[in-house]
């Protein structure tokens, strides 16, 4: 089959261990004392930092992107691995630098200095010391950096830890300013990095300058959706377009469900499906005010509709019981057959685990519907990128310009001669092309397989699963079905730094819990109203007045 190309390949693993993180605020935490700077950046501000786009034709895909609405495109899909194998960068980048570069990593840490590494430093002509980190300690790694003041040259911060980094203090002390390398025209210089879509730069932007570098961004991100066993459900009579409410989702726990034989309708469905009630990730504007989610009739709709579907049975026990580490064998198996998840478990791993329980097997996705069945569908785009890297600041601007160089051969597109060899090292070497497909060796898989270049930079996210082209067909097809029932949410991809008091306030932890109790069935709607009337008085009410002087009446919505 060869080795796994989806369009998550570099971070499906990161985003199991992020969970929801796109439906977070992007939050950075700062001192509560003296005034807060709020890394905000105004709509002038930002248009005058922004790079100018200007997208790659040099690969094509066999299925090209379809625009949607709100500024949302699928990703372009690849049945085949471009043959030709296009050069999209002349020479070699680097001028003989020598930096060291912080990844976090899932996985094992290739031996320093392997072979790999010394390919790839002879690719770029530069001495990049690779150092990844442990990705389950990173979000306590770096901040012993930053206390410290010995932030690598080079490091990835993945966005949902903005938080725990304190990145809005970081942005223009410890972390280099790009504005003067890459704004407007001046990306032109490096034309990997211009054909990354605006709005993945605006996620590296904080106050009005431009810091981060966009790594696999994508015009089609959302939290995640409900999945179901296609082949299993199919011969039933069942399809997706046949569900377009949250009856006919409840009518489906009713008519699969046969506990007797262990099959269960229903895996925890509450993050990916809740947003179908129209409800947004954090906030909403009724009437020119900011509204909290929970403040919406329709978030507690929401909730009651999963009580009333884990209280009717429909729910595998271990599900209810919070028990999520067997899900996917669970799904595999056939003993739940709706299952919610990130978009992330759609890809060759998954086709490849799943057929290997069930020749027959077959990833389904419900489409977007509203959950009355009346409404308009919709649901909120998560952030362009999560995954974005730094320089530090005490780089010279040569060195800053070295690296950019860099990160443009890092992010030539899917196919080319130069993501060939950051994702799969020398031919011969690290891979041999099988049936047209760059095919791990030994060596590869011990050196290459660990996503590390990746998350300095990338191309922007594909859709390839080679050798399961019906992946990649279903994928395609699904989000070709979906792109015009995407909306921007309020402070869509705005970086915001808080006080510590307030990103607290937001987090919501009491509320949170009393929630998940009760999409289990273990509290009901009444206990997470009164969880919220708590919130509310104790921090929510401030939360809500402080994005609104200090957010939304200085910078607007960010749409």
């Amino acid at each position: 089959m060869g080795q796994e190309l989806n369009r998550r390949k570099f971070v499906s693993t990161a985003t199991s261990v992020a969970g929801a993180a796109v439906l977070a605020p992007l939050l950075s935490a700062c001192g509560d004392g003296g005034q807060q700077r709020t890394g905000t950046n105004t709509r002038a501000g930002l248009k005058a930092a922004l790079p100018a786009y200007v997208p790659s034709t040099s690969v094509r895909p066999d299925i090209a992107s379809v625009p949607g609405s709100e500024g949302a495109a699928t990703d372009p899909a690849f049945l085949h691995y471009p043959s030709e194998q296009v050069a999209t960068v002349s020479g070699t980048p680097g001028k003989g630098g020598s930096y060291t570069a912080v990844t976090p990593l899932w996985g094992t840490v290739p031996t320093p200095g392997n072979s790999f590494y010394q390919a790839m430093n002879k690719a770029l002509g530069v001495d990049l010391t690779m150092k990844p980190a442990d990705g389950n300690n990173y979000a306590t790694i770096v901040p012993t950096m930053t206390a410290a003041k010995r932030l690598p040259d080079w490091i990835q911060l993945p966005n949902w830890w903005n938080n725990n980094f304190s990145v809005g203090q970081l942005v223009g002390t410890q972390l280099a300013d790009l504005t003067p390398y890459l704004s407007g025209d001046k990306i032109k210089k490096y034309p990997n990095l211009a054909a990354l879509p605006t709005g993945a730069w605006q996620v590296g932007a904080w106050g009005n300058k431009l810091y981060g570098i966009p790594c696999g961004p994508t015009s089609f991100v959302i939290a995640g959706t409900t999945f179901y066993r296609r082949d299993i459900l199919e011969p039933k009579g069942i399809t997706a377009d046949q569900v377009t409410s949250a009856d006919d989702m409840m009518s489906l726990g009713k008519e699969l469900t046969d506990a007797k034989r262990g099959v269960w309708a229903f895996d925890d469905v509450w993050t990916y499906l809740f947003p179908f009630w129209d409800v947004p990730p954090g906030w909403g504007i009724e009437d020119g005010k900011l509204v909290h989610k929970y403040e919406m009739p329709r978030f507690l709709e929401a909730l009651d509709w999963h009580y009333r579907l884990a209280t009717a049975g429909y729910m595998h026990p271990d599900a209810v019981a919070g028990n999520n580490a067997n899900a996917a064998t669970r799904f595999y198996a056939g003993k739940v057959l709706v299952s919610g998840g990130g978009m992330g478990a759609w890809n060759l791993s998954d086709h490849q685990n799943g057929t290997a329980a069930d020749k027959n097997y077959r990833r389904g996705a419900f489409n977007i519907f509203a959950a009355d069945g009346k409404s308009t569908p919709r649901t909120f785009m998560g952030a362009s990128t999560s995954i974005i890297s730094y320089l530090n600041a005490r780089l010279k601007p040569h060195q800053i310009e070295e690296l950019l160089a860099v990160a443009d051969y890092l992010a030539a597109p899917y196919g080319s001669r130069e993501y060939t060899m950051v994702n799969f090292g020398v031919e011969g070497v690290h891979y041999t092309m099988q049936d047209g497909v760059p095919t791990s060796t030994a060596e590869g898989r011990k050196y290459v397989q660990a996503a590390t270049y990746p998350f300095l930079a990338a191309p922007p996210a594909v859709l390839s699963n080679q050798g399961a082209d019906v992946v990649t067909k279903d994928y395609a097809a699904w989000q070709a079905a979906n792109v015009k029932r995407l909306y921007k949410p309020v402070f869509f991809n705005m970086n915001i730094s808080m006080p510590q008091a307030m990103a607290t306030a937001s987090a919501a932890q009491s509320v949170e819990d009393t929630i998940k109790d009760c999409y289990h069935g273990k509290k009901k709607v009444k206990d997470v109203q009164a969880a919220i009337a708590s919130w509310k008085s104790g921090s929510g009410d401030r939360l809500k007045r402080w994005m609104t002087e200090n957010v939304l009446d200085k910078y607007n919505t960010g749409q």
